[in-house]
This record gives structure tokens, sequence and C-alpha cells, in this order.
């Protein structure tokens, strides 16, 4: 489907197949995607049982949902920087080396909400 032009109702069925295959992209060659699947696949369902309001909740899962998604947007800078090569340059670093950084504040983010929803 990717490539093909679409509309209407075609557009989302083909968007949502295409999510699919990226979701399947990432969990095949991404080991730290893996890794933070299963901490969302522990810490979601645990956020919601913790959280005493529905805010608590939303942000104890939002905040491990949104590092799956840095790390997707991670992943997906990290394969069209190979994509153009595998020599070393500095530009390619710089950028490889921010992707990371968006992830490391994710999950530092994550850990100071569960750190201050959970003492309240």
């Amino acid at each position: 489907m990717a490539g093909q032009s679409f509309s209407g109702i075609r557009r989302i069925y083909a968007a949502f197949f295409n999510s699919l295959a990226g979701f399947r992209a990432a969990w095949d060659h991404e080991e730290a995607f893996r890794q933070e699947c299963l901490l969302c696949l522990v810490g979601v369902p645990l956020g919601l049982w913790l959280g005493q309001t529905g805010i608590e909740r939303a942000l104890l899962a939002g905040v491990l949902l949104n590092v799956l998604v840095v790390e997707l947007l991670n992943s997906a800078l990290e394969a069209t920087v190979d994509r153009i090569g595998y020599e070393r340059h500095t530009l390619s670093g710089r950028a490889k080396d921010i992707g990371s950084a968006a992830v490391f504040l994710a999950l530092a983010l994550a850990a100071l909400v569960w750190l201050l929803v959970l003492m309240r």
C-alpha cells in the first residue's frame, strides 16, 4: 500500500496497515522499542491501578506511552540516517545523538511524573 494515494475510508484503511507495518518493523529491528513495550505492558496497567484520579491515571499511563512515541520517532530518524550511508559524519552522529537525547528526556519525564504522583 505504501506509495499509493488514497482518499476517504481507503486512506484511513491504508494508514492503519502502514502503521501496523511500522510497529512490526520497530519490534523486529529495535531492541529498545521491545524493552519499552515491556515497560508499558507492566507500567500502563499498574498506573491505571495506582492512580487515584482520572488525571493521575492519564499521567501515569500517558508518559509511558509517550516514551514509545519518542522511541518510534528516534528509530525512524536512525533508519533514515543509516539509509543515507553508514560512513561516519558529524551531522549523522549529531542527528542520532539528538534523537537519543529525546528518548532520554521522555524516560526522565516518565520517572519524574511517576515519582511525583506516587509521593503524594
